[in-house]
């Protein structure tokens, strides 16, 4: 559960001065009181022109180990330190709300609020099935994972409370608890184009079929890393395998094929469907906005939920590049809609005999504009998920990440 990923805060202190120069909002408050359903970045907004640039104006106390969090009733007041902009929360203000103490140190205050009630850096029921339900799978793990291989009484689907028989789980004790996944989506990164015209790379993306029988697991395997042409395919990188959590089941008897119960199921459960014997890795919240150090090579938007052609503000992408690349949670970054090359039909009209031939300067490679700021919150090994925070036009499949500046 999210509650226990969040910490309890213990207080705040005045921070040395920013790293970096912060150009503040002309109509910044002077004060503001932390409303329920504010998010770090909503309140940065109010103060800064960049939100990113949050930590240079907002400093955690050194002497607690557990990160500092903001609650809503909280006041924070701007206040300047050899002219510096800061943040000060009337927590840990020992001369009263907003005000730094005489001697310019700041008391630490424990304070008991329900953990799940701190502002975080992103709305959590934007991401939270991404948190809890989503997993990102290897190329071994998916040859290696247990999988559903029948039914009870031979059905063609299976739901709460029936038995499902599983291969590859025969080590497990009786009453060992499992979930059941089911693939999405193939995040590849492939060869532009043969390997003899060169190297450059671009991402694609495949949604997975269907299908109900073993089969699938060979089939698109095959066709996901090698596909109709093995000296071209065998070039590509396998980025991750996302897989929803479907359902959960109990261990009642091992062996090969094991049989399982049918806990829960939000959908039909099918003969290939993947079973997983380790609870989802950890996720972490204690994250600020911040703009990355630099930006990996070729990141792109590679996929987006709950939309067919574009996503704006407060919806999910995924991006290309992960931790193996120093992406990390809270990292900001611009999105821009690729450059473009068009025809100059102006100079060179379309019965310009000059233009018989391919001729360059025909073209005009026109410059990327920017369309939106997207927020990192959780971070696979070479893909991550990333929330759209604002934007001046929709964000589109391809678009470019770079570091917000």
């Amino acid at each position: 559960m999210l509650k226990k990923f969040l910490a309890v805060a213990a207080g705040l202190v005045l921070g040395v001065a920013v790293a970096a120069e912060v150009e503040l909002r002309s109509d910044h408050p002077d004060s503001y009181v932390v409303q329920k359903g504010d998010t770090l970045w909503d309140i940065a907004g109010k103060f800064l022109s960049k939100p990113w640039l949050w930590p240079e104006i907002w400093h955690a106390n050194p002497q607690v180990k557990d990160p500092h969090w903001i609650y809503p009733g909280d006041q924070l007041t701007l206040v300047y330190t050899d002219g510096k902009p800061q943040l000060v929360s009337n927590r840990t203000s020992d001369s009263g709300a907003g005000k730094p103490p005489g001697n310019g140190r700041l008391s630490p205050r424990m304070r008991e609020e329900p953990l799940d009630s701190a502002v975080t850096a992103v709305p959590l029921a934007e991401v939270r099935p991404f948190l809890l339900s989503t997993r990102m799978l290897t190329k071994e793990d998916m040859k290696s994972s247990p999988y559903v291989v029948g039914l009870e009484e031979s059905q063609l689907v299976g739901n709460q409370g029936q038995v499902a028989y599983v291969r590859g789980i025969e080590d497990l004790a009786p009453g060992a608890q499992v979930a059941i996944v089911r693939p999405t989506i193939v995040y590849r990164d492939i060869p532009e184009r043969f390997p003899w015209d060169g190297v450059p790379r671009t991402v694609e993306t495949r949604e997975w079929d269907s299908e109900t029988t073993r089969g699938w697991r060979i089939e698109h395997l095959w066709k996901a890393t090698l596909g109709t042409n093995h000296y071209y395919e065998r070039r590509v990188d396998v980025l991750g395998y996302e897989v929803q959590e479907i359902g959960n089941a109990e261990v009642l008897r091992t062996g090969d094929p094991s049989t399982v119960l049918i806990k829960y199921s939000d959908r039909e459960i099918v003969k290939g469907d993947l079973v997983m014997i380790t609870p989802p890795p950890p996720f972490d919240l204690s994250f600020q906005p911040h703009s990355p150090k630099s930006t990996p090579s070729n990141m792109r938007v590679i996929a987006f939920s709950d939309a067919l052609a574009t996503v704006g503000p407060h919806q999910v992408v995924t991006l290309s590049r992960g931790a193996q690349d120093g992406v990390a949670n809270g990292q900001v970054y611009a999105l821009y809609q690729p450059n473009e090359r068009v025809r100059d039909f102006v100079k060179y009209p379309r019965d310009d005999v000059r233009t018989i031939f391919p001729n360059k300067k025909a073209y005009v490679q026109l410059p990327e504009e920017y369309v939106a700021h997207a927020m990192v919150f959780r971070t696979f090994d070479k893909v991550c998920y990333a929330l759209i925070m604002d934007g001046v036009r929709p964000v589109h499949l391809l678009d470019v990440a770079r570091a917000a500046e």
